[in-house]
C-alpha cells in the first residue's frame, strides 16, 4: 500500500471521528438548541475540509497545491462564521449582526475572485511586501477570520464579565482552550504549516461539542486544583525518591552489603508512609492559592441542629438559621420564607410566599405560585435545590410571568432550598452567592439540603406557635369588637326603649282624646252615612293605634323593669276561655276552629289583665298564620317542680294550631321586639288577615309578661311549610304560690 493511500486512510480517520459529535449535537441539550444545530454545522465543515485534504493527499483529486491551501482558508473563514454565531446564540446575544457581517465579507470574496472592479496584478507593496490580486482573495478571507474569531472571543468574555452566577462563568470559561486551540490550528493553516488532518481543530470541536451538550460542566477551577495537586504531588514524590537514592548511593555504595534494591524499597516505603501527609499538605497549600475556603458539612449539621431545635420565635429562627448557614458556607445574604397552601379554585391549589423579616428591615413582596408552576412542580417533585442558574437557562422555566422572574431575581440568591414536612412544602431559604464567587458543589448542596431537613421541624414548631400568637391576637381583637359591639347594641336597645317609652307616652293621651270625641261624633244621629262610616273608620283605626301605643308602653315597663303586677287568684281555664269567646268574630271570619280543653288546674297568682293580653296575642297570632279552615287547640296541664323547674310546680297552657309552623332557626329570635317574618313592605293593620303583619310586639309582650310572672314562654315546631302546614305549638308555663287551691274548673270549648 502506497503512502499516499495510508496518508488518505489515516485522514478519513480523523475525519470520521467528527461524526459521533454531529450525532451527539443533533441531541440538541435542552436550552442551547440553536447553538447545537450551529456547532453542527461548524464539525460538517471542518469534516468536508478533511474530507477534501485527504482526497488530495490520495491522489484522488488533482488541484493545484495553492488552490487547496486557499481553499482551506477560506473553509477556516466559513468556520470562523459559524463559531461566532455559536457563540452569540449560546451567549443569548442577537447573532444577525454578525451574519450580517459575515454576508458582508463572502461577498467581498465574490467580488475579489472575478476581478468585477478591475484591479491591476499588483494590489499594494512596499517594496519589501507585495500584495498581488491573486493574493487579495485569501488575504480578505484571513482579515474576516481575525475578525470573526476575535469578536468570537471578546463576546464570550464580556459575558462572563457580566455575569454573577458562577456556574454560568464556569461554563463559559470552558471557551477558553476551545478558542485557543481554534487560534493554533488556524494560525498554522494560514502560515502554509498545516498539521495533516487538523487534529487541534478536532479537540477544539470535540470541547466545544461538551459545552453545547452539557448544561452543567465540571468546575474547571475544580479540575484545575485536583491536577495541580496530582502533579505537585507526584513531582514531590519523584524528586523524593531521586534525591534519597542518590543519596542512598552516595553514602552506602562503598559499604560490601549494599543492595540498590533494599534501599529502593525503604524509600519507596518511606513514601508510602509520607504520602497522605504530604497529600493533605499539598491540597491546603493549593486549596489556598485557589481561595477555596475548607467545608466541614458534619460539624456544621451537628451546631445547626443544636442551635435551632429549641427556638419557637419565627423572627429568631429565620436570623439563627440563616445567620449559621451564612457563617458556615461564607454566603453573602440568606432568607427564610413561609409557604402556606391555598384553594384559587375548586381543583388548583396556590402556595403564598412570605418572607420571614425582622421590624425595619426592607420587606419582600408576597407572592402566590400556582401548583402548575413550574418551579412548585420542580419542588413538590424532586424537592431539591433549585439554582437560579437553571432558571435562567433551562426552557422549562421559560414559562415563568415577567412578574414571576423579576420577584426571585430582586433577591438576587443563587440557590433556592425547599423546606418540606410530612410531605408538605412549608418553607424555602434563598442563598446568595458565595462572598469568594466560588460555585456551589454537588456536596455543599447535598449538605444544605441536609439543613433544609433539620429546618422543617423548628419551622413547623415555631409555625405552629406564630398560628397560636396570630390566633390568640385576632381573638382578642374579635373580643374587643364584640364587647364594643355589645355596648353598641346595648346603647341602641336603650335608645329603643327610651323612644318606645316616650312615644307611648306621648301619643296615648292624643289618642285617648281622639277615641272620645269620635264616640261623640258617632252618637250624633243627623250625620250622613257616609260621614259615619268615615267616622266608623276613624274609630278602627284609633282604637288599632292605640293597642299598638298600649304595647308598646307595656314593653317599655318591660325593658326598664317596671312592669306593676297586680297579683290575684287567678283560674286560668277561665281567663282563656274568656279570651276565645272574644275572638269568636274573628274566629267565624276566617272559617277556623277553637277547642279549648283544659282539665281542672290549680289557682294561679297573677295578674288577670295581663294574662289577658298574653293570651289575646297568642291566639291572635294563631289565627293569623294559620290558614282558614284550619283548627287551633288550647290545652292545659298542671307541672310538677321537677318537670317545671319552678320550686312549687305551675301550670302549662299548650296553644296549638294548623299552620305555617316555625322555622327551628327562627324558635328564639321571633320573641324579639319588631321581629316579622316577612318583607316590611307586606305590613297590614288586619288583626285577621292570613299571615298579615303588624307591629312585631306581640310575642316579646308575650314573652315579657310570661317572664315577669317568674314563668317562661317557648315554641315546637316541626318547621316552616305553606304546602303541608305542620303547625306550631306555643307553650306557656307560669309558676304557681305557696298557697294553691284546686279551682275546680274544666273548660271545654269550641268554636267555629
Amino acid at each position: 500500500m502506497s503512502p499516499q493511500v495510508v496518508n488518505m486512510i489515516l485522514l478519513l480517520i480523523l475525519a470520521a471521528l467528527y461524526l459521533p459529535m454531529i450525532v451527539m449535537l443533533q441531541r440538541r441539550h435542552e436550552g442551547q438548541e440553536n447553538a447545537a444545530v450551529l456547532l453542527s454545522g461548524y464539525a460538517i465543515v471542518a469534516l468536508l475540509l478533511n474530507v477534501a485534504e485527504a482526497l488530495r493527499f490520495g491522489g484522488q483529486w488533482n488541484v493545484d497545491p495553492q488552490f487547496a491551501a486557499d481553499l482551506q482558508v477560506y473553509g477556516a473563514l466559513l468556520l470562523s462564521v459559524l463559531m461566532i454565531l455559536t457563540v452569540s446564540v449560546f451567549t443569548r446575544r442577537d447573532p444577525w449582526t454578525w451574519l450580517g457581517i459575515g454576508a458582508f465579507w463572502g461577498l467581498g470574496i465574490a467580488v475579489i475572485i472575478p476581478n468585477l472592479f478591475g484591479l491591476g496584478d499588483v494590489i499594494w507593496t512596499n517594496g519589501a511586501i507585495t500584495l498581488t490580486r491573486e493574493r487579495l482573495a485569501p488575504a480578505w478571507a484571513a482579515l474576516g477570520w481575525l475578525v470573526f474569531t476575535v469578536g468570537a472571543i471578546v463576546s464570550v468574555r464580556s459575558r462572563h464579565n457580566r455575569s454573577k452566577q458562577p456556574l454560568l462563568r464556569n461554563r463559559l470559561n470552558y471557551w477558553l482552550p476551545v478558542f485557543l486551540f481554534i487560534l493554533l490550528s488556524d494560525i498554522l493553516l494560514i502560515m502554509g504549516r498545516q498539521i495533516p488532518g487538523n487534529p487541534i481543530r478536532l479537540v477544539a470541536v470535540m470541547l466545544a461539542a461538551f459545552i453545547v451538550t452539557t448544561h452543567d460542566p465540571p468546575d474547571l477551577r475544580e479540575v484545575t486544583r485536583r491536577v495541580l495537586i496530582y502533579i505537585i504531588t507526584s513531582l514531590v514524590i519523584v524528586i523524593f525518591y531521586v534525591a534519597g537514592f542518590s543519596a542512598s548511593q552516595t553514602a552506602f555504595n562503598a559499604l560490601p552489603n549494599y543492595n540498590p534494591l533494599v534501599v529502593g524499597a525503604g524509600i519507596a516505603m518511606l513514601l508510602s508512609l509520607i504520602f497522605t501527609p504530604l497529600l493533605s499538605l499539598v491540597r491546603r497549600v493549593v486549596s489556598r492559592w485557589f481561595n477555596l475556603q475548607e467545608f466541614h458539612p458534619s460539624k456544621t449539621l451537628h451546631a445547626y441542629s443544636e442551635q435551632i431545635s429549641n427556638i419557637l420565635d419565627m423572627q429568631k429562627l429565620a436570623n439563627v438559621a440563616v445567620g449559621l448557614i451564612i457563617e458556615a458556607m461564607d454566603i453573602s445574604r440568606g432568607f427564610l420564607f413561609l409557604v402556606d397552601p391555598e384553594r384559587t379554585g375548586e381543583l388548583i391549589r396556590s402556595f403564598r410566599i412570605r418572607a420571614v423579616r425582622n421590624q425595619g428591615e426592607r420587606q419582600i413582596k408576597i407572592i402566590s405560585l400556582t401548583e402548575e408552576n413550574p418551579i412548585v412542580k420542580y419542588f413538590i417533585q424532586e424537592q431539591r435545590p433549585l439554582l437560579q442558574y437553571d432558571l435562567d437557562l433551562l426552557p422549562a422555566y421559560r414559562s415563568l410571568s415577567s412578574s414571576e422572574r423579576e420577584w426571585f431575581a430582586r433577591l438576587d440568591a443563587e440557590v433556592y432550598l425547599p423546606i418540606f414536612s410530612k410531605r408538605e412544602w412549608i418553607g424555602m431559604l434563598a442563598l446568595g452567592a458565595k462572598i469568594s464567587g466560588n460555585r456551589y458543589t454537588e456536596d455543599d448542596l447535598v449538605t444544605l439540603s441536609a439543613l433544609a431537613n433539620q429546618t422543617a421541624v423548628a419551622l413547623e414548631n415555631a409555625r405552629l406557635v406564630d398560628n397560636l400568637v396570630q390566633l390568640n391576637t385576632e381573638l382578642r381583637q374579635a373580643y374587643r369588637s364584640l364587647d364594643k359591639a355589645n355596648r353598641d347594641l346595648e346603647r341602641l336597645d336603650q335608645t329603643k326603649s327610651d323612644f318606645i317609652s316616650i312615644a307611648s307616652h306621648e301619643l296615648r293621651t292624643p289618642l285617648t282624646t281622639m277615641i272620645g270625641y269620635t264616640e261623640m261624633l258617632l252618637e250624633d244621629e243627623s250625620l250622613s252615612d257616609m260621614a259615619r262610616n268615615m267616622l266608623k273608620g276613624i274609630s278602627k283605626g284609633t282604637r288599632r293605634l292605640h293597642e299598638i301605643m298600649d304595647s308598646m308602653f307595656d314593653i317599655a315597663q318591660i325593658d326598664t323593669r317596671t312592669l306593676q303586677l297586680h297579683i290575684v287568684p287567678v283560674d286560668a281555664s277561665l281567663l282563656v276561655k274568656e279570651v276565645g269567646t272574644g275572638l269568636e268574630n274573628t274566629l267565624k271570619e276566617r272559617k277556623q276552629t277553637l277547642i279549648v280543653d283544659i282539665p281542672p288546674l290549680p289557682m294561679i297568682k297573677a295578674d288577670p289583665n295581663l294574662l289577658k293580653k298574653l293570651f289575646q296575642h297568642l291566639l291572635g297570632n294563631a289565627i293569623k298564620f294559620t290558614p282558614n279552615d284550619g283548627r287551633i287547640t288550647v290545652t292545659a296541664k298542671p307541672a310538677s317542680a321537677q318537670e317545671s323547674e319552678l320550686p312549687n310546680g305551675g301550670v302549662e297552657i299548650i296553644i296549638s294550631d294548623t299552620g305555617v309552623g316555625v322555622d327551628p332557626e327562627s324558635r328564639d329570635i321571633i320573641f324579639s321586639k319588631f321581629y316579622q317574618p316577612g318583607e316590611i313592605y307586606k305590613h297590614s293593620t288586619s288583626k285577621t288577615r292570613f299571615k298579615g303583619s303588624g307591629a312585631g310586639l306581640g310575642l316579646a309582650l308575650s314573652k315579657g309578661i310570661a317572664e315577669a310572672h317568674g314563668g317562661r314562654i317557648w315554641v315546637e315546631s316541626q318547621g316552616y311549610d305553606e304546602v303541608n302546614f305542620p303547625g306550631s305549638q306555643f307553650h306557656v308555663l307560669l309558676p304557681l304560690g305557696n298557697e294553691e287551691t284546686m279551682a275546680g274548673t274544666e273548660v271545654k270549648l269550641e268554636i267555629q
